[in-house]
């Protein structure tokens, strides 16, 4: 009898659960039925423990995602004290890629100048500064051993292969998609980071104070949520190829409740034949939907 009522209880908790994540599932569902474009998505309550996942396997580019992974990667250095915040790197003109956005080329657009290592961080992520993404790359030593690091933290869906230089370069478009991660592990990695069990307290406190300052992706996550909301979030954009396909347009990270707990979000808009409003659109939406969701009592 006792294993009979535990065996109950245990249904009990567990179903009202599920069920609560299979509403937000479908509302999301709804929105996106229709769009000519593959949407991945994952959605994980710090509080709630929930996870929501919506062609959570599939492979979707990260595009300027994956500087995410880049910063992990160079903190985790510096954890190691092989890099200091405040160390001064000297970028030279040559560091300076023609045709990348980069923030850091129009600030100093003849190069030789010294910048700390957290300036370069915070172009990286907060301005997705596409110079900036290829010299850490090289301070690290290169694609393969960032792939490495989060591999080493047990994230195994997930590559990274290129530059930003080669990633962008004329007449690559394929290129982008060796870039890839899922929704499944970029949720996973989110909640990694988020636990404390990558980075130290400092290197924690600092990107997240980055990913908070970021610039990029205004018509995303942030859009449609309540003016002074707090977003920690990277995105990711390619271009539009003359067949009109939108290869990636993403946005990732965390999303702060009003009771000061936090979501991680993240949305992939993969091959999208829709326009660029539209994608960015599906992101806005889906993100209220969830905060609003998770801002209710269940």
């Amino acid at each position: 009898m006792k294993r009979l009522l535990l065996f109950v209880g245990l249904l009990a908790a567990f179903f009202p659960v599920h069920a609560q994540v299979a509403a937000l599932q479908s509302k999301i569902d709804q929105l996106i039925q229709g769009k000519k474009a593959t949407v991945g998505v994952g959605i994980y309550n710090f509080e709630t423990k929930q996870t929501l996942l919506i062609n959570g396997n599939t492979h979707m580019p990260m595009q300027s995602v994956y500087k995410f992974h880049v910063a992990l990667t160079v903190l985790h250095q510096v954890d190691k004290g092989k890099l200091s915040l405040t160390q001064k790197l000297h970028v030279k003109k040559s560091d300076l890629v023609p045709g990348l956005h980069s923030p850091m080329g129009e600030d100093y657009p003849n190069g030789e100048v010294d910048l700390t290592l957290a300036e370069l961080i915070r172009y990286m992520v907060a301005e997705s500064d596409g110079s900036a993404c290829d010299y850490l790359f090289r301070l690290v030593g290169g694609p393969k051993q960032v792939d490495s690091f989060i591999h080493q933290l047990g994230i195994k869906e997930v590559a990274i292969r290129e530059t930003e230089e080669v990633m962008q370069a004329k007449g690559n478009w394929d290129v982008q998609y060796s870039n890839w991660t899922t929704p499944s592990s970029m949720i996973n990695l989110l909640k990694l980071f988020y636990q404390h069990k990558i980075l130290s307290a400092n290197s924690h406190d600092f990107l997240w104070k980055v990913m908070v300052s970021t610039t990029t992706g205004e018509d995303r996550l942030k859009k449609l949520l309540p003016a002074g909301t707090v977003v920690a979030h990277k995105t990711g954009t390619s271009g539009t190829n003359k067949q009109g396909l939108t290869g990636a347009v993403n946005d990732m990270g965390f999303i702060t409740l009003p009771n000061g707990k936090h979501i991680a979000i993240s949305v992939f808009v993969t091959n999208s034949t829709e326009k660029v409003e539209t994608n960015e659109r599906i992101i806005a939406d889906i993100a209220k939907l969830a905060y609003e969701y998770y801002s209710q009592p269940h």
